[in-house]
């Protein structure tokens, strides 16, 4: 038995503290390595190394783990198991499936539980694409796989390998561990390529090319598609208080956004919002495909009431399973809820390894964490030559809603688009509660051509005016609270009136409701063609010197309020129908006055 082998049979638990222990005769181990303590095979990871002691954190419970308990080395970092079989199943945040899990132990992870990501005896029908003799590079598609009926799961050189194609199965069924393709090296030496591989959680997998995003990720909901747009391939934050609806926005993003998968973490999120995810998943249905939406949705479960280290662990999980299917040319949203969690985890980490906190307890490493985790999306040119792209979604929980707190001040750093929540609007029941003066977007100029494609209309400028309208009504509303509404003069009246129309009718949006919960993009543009048609005559009347009241008196506005629950807006006509009725009363009024004054006028 050599040394390092003997440092490594002896390596045994010298103190416990939480997640946390120290291992004593530690010289055999690796930084990053995985490890198990215990009889009963507690799995953790190397975090700090001396000359003969480490620490490592544990993703399990250390209830009655006892100083002298054995420690062994596994020789590997923290990994993923990728290959088919991830789509449509839920995780915990170190790649257990849950479902296996619960079949296998029941409604509660056991200590010491291991069980495969991937099912090993599950026969998949594997369909080759190079022949024997074929040299193949790294991420090079070598057979396809049908996953789902929704994803071709695209079988890759691993981003490690490449050579000549010295064996390739036939056209057939196989399972993950058996050989689909025997590759020989430039060095000569044959490589084993199967249905799977493994990938270390903290390692970026490697792209041929980023890309700047262009192409918005369509999400249905108006008050980010046409205000705050998101880039495939972008990042964003939602950050707001309790209560003010991050996991539903959440939830609708996983729901509707255009992204080919899904990957949702529940980062210490509560236990019912997680099985509310999997209750409603399986039953709604994908506005694109008809197919049901847990067919391209990945789901990684590390709820509150599980062990702390796991949950600092599952966002890398998350993040890597994405890189995966993003390699195979897929668009991929990452939904992350919350990063306020997942940074409190390393927040209590850190104080039991007794590193000198920052800001508010957080680690000096914080900042540099949350650059790494939203570095990792982007749009790219894959190793094997496709168009590919992760768009990361962070919620965020500062408490009492304070934006000033690090992990939002941070994160605001790192994210190009900001979606604020206020406590305020969730309080007045106007949902989505963004706040459209902190909520911002960088991919605003990125996305104006696809909008100009969508109804020909100049999205900027309808954008930019009622923007203009809804800032200036901030200020009026001021005003409005001090001496009310009546003591507004009859312009300033058309923006208090008119905010109020795109507050109420193009803004607000219910996710409860059949027709309202999704927006298509030519709907958006004809609502807000509609609202700047009817603010337009608002103008036009005031002009004229017609009271305003009596242009919301207009038998049209009840048209206007209904639009959004009445047309699903695969049909144009009837917006067209109503910016006609618009224009006919619009002149209709204008006339009546204007008889009315050459009437004055004859007097």
């Amino acid at each position: 038995m050599g040394r390092k082998e003997a440092h490594r049979n002896n390596a045994s638990v010298g103190a416990v503290n939480g997640p946390v222990i120290k291992v004593r005769e530690a010289a055999g181990l690796s930084m990053n390595e995985m490890v198990v303590v215990g009889e009963e095979k507690l799995l953790g990871e190397v975090v700090e190394l001396g000359q003969r002691l480490a620490t490592v954190q544990l993703y399990e419970d250390t209830t009655g783990l006892q100083p002298g308990s054995p420690v062994q080395g596994l020789g590997l970092p923290l990994f993923v198991e990728l290959g088919p079989g991830i789509v449509g199943h839920i995780f915990d945040g170190t790649q257990r499936p849950l479902s296996a899990v619960y079949q296998d132990a029941g409604p509660f992870v056991a200590r010491g539980r291991t069980c495969p990501a991937l099912e090993r005896n599950k026969v998949w029908p594997f369909e080759p694409r190079v022949q024997a003799g074929e040299v193949v590079a790294p991420g090079q598609v070598i057979g396809e796989v049908q996953e789902t009926p929704r994803i071709t799961h695209r079988v890759m050189v691993p981003p490690t390998l490449e050579g000549r194609v010295k064996e390739m199965a036939a056209p057939g069924g196989y399972t993950v561990e058996e050989r689909i393709c025997l590759l020989e090296d430039a060095a000569g030496k044959e490589r084993d390529i199967r249905l799977y591989h493994r990938w270390p959680v903290r390692k970026i997998r490697p792209s041929r090319e980023r890309l700047l995003p262009h192409e918005p990720l369509f999400t249905g909901q108006r008050v980010l598609d046409f205000f705050f747009p998101l880039a495939k391939g972008g990042t964003a934050a939602i950050p707001g208080g309790f209560g003010t609806g991050k996991t539903i926005a959440q939830h609708q993003l996983s729901k509707w956004t255009d992204a080919d998968i899904i990957v949702y973490i529940g980062c210490g999120e509560r236990g019912n919002e997680m099985a509310g995810v999997l209750e409603d998943f399986p039953k709604l249905l994908d506005p694109r495909s008809g197919s049901p939406l847990i067919q391209r949705t990945i789901l990684i479960a590390n709820t509150s009431d599980m062990p702390v280290a796991a949950r600092e662990a599952s966002i890398y999980t998350g993040i890597s399973i994405a890189e995966y299917y993003r390699d195979m040319g897929y668009h991929v949203a990452l939904m992350a809820d919350s990063t306020s969690r997942w940074a409190e985890a390393l927040r209590e980490i850190s104080g039991r390894l007794e590193e000198m906190p920052a800001e508010e307890g957080f680690p000096a490493y914080l900042a540099s964490r949350l650059a790494e985790f939203y570095e990792r999306a982007g749009a790219v040119i894959t190793l094997g030559g496709e168009r590919g792209s992760i768009s990361v979604i962070g919620a965020v929980s500062p408490p009492g809603g304070d934006f000033s707190e690090p992990v939002t001040q941070h994160t605001k750093r790192f994210v190009s688009t900001f979606w604020a929540l206020d406590k305020e609007l969730a309080s007045a029941r106007y949902f989505p509660a963004i706040n459209y003066l902190n909520s911002y977007s960088g991919y605003v100029d990125s996305v104006a051509l696809w909008w100009k494609e969508q109804g020909g209309m100049d999205w900027m400028k309808m954008r930019g005016e009622a923007l203009r309208i809804l800032k200036e009504d901030a200020r009026l509303q001021n005003i409005v609270k001090l001496i009310g509404e009546d003591a507004l003069p009859d312009d300033q009246k058309v923006t208090f009136h008119g905010a109020r129309l795109i507050k109420e009718d193009f803004l607000q949006q219910s996710a409860y409701d059949p027709v309202d919960a999704y927006s298509p993009a030519g709907k958006q543009l004809l609502m807000l063609q509609i609202l700047m048609r009817f603010i337009e005559g608002m103008r036009e009347a005031v002009s004229h010197r017609i009271p305003i009241y009596r242009f919301m008196e207009l038998g049209v506005l009840d048209d206007i309020h209904r639009m959004k629950y009445a047309h699903k807006g695969d049909d144009p006509a009837p917006f067209h129908a109503i910016l006609e009725r618009i224009d006919k009363e619009v002149a209709k009024l204008l006339h009546r006055e204007v008889e009315r004054d050459l009437a004055e006028v004859r007097k």
